[in-house]
């Protein structure tokens, strides 16, 4: 199965562990971003794993937003 994980600035510690995790487990990650704590738009990152998904090149997203309720 593979996964596409994205993230706002707020969720990158998070991501990180998940992907991480996940991994271990044998799934195949697709990291979307964000690459570090710089602030940013998590509407970006919402997009992109939804576009992800609906091309199919993935079978799973995982969103992340430091507010639980944006993404």
């Amino acid at each position: 199965m593979v996964i596409a994980i994205g993230a706002d600035h707020a969720g990158f510690r998070l991501k990180t562990l998940i992907v991480e995790f996940l991994r271990g487990l044998g799934y195949k990650m697709v990291d979307l971003g964000t690459q570090n704590e710089e602030p940013v738009d998590y509407p970006d990152y919402a997009r992109a794993v939804a576009e992800e998904i609906l091309s199919q090149r993935v079978d799973r997203g995982i969103l992340i937003c430091g507010s639980g309720v944006g993404a």
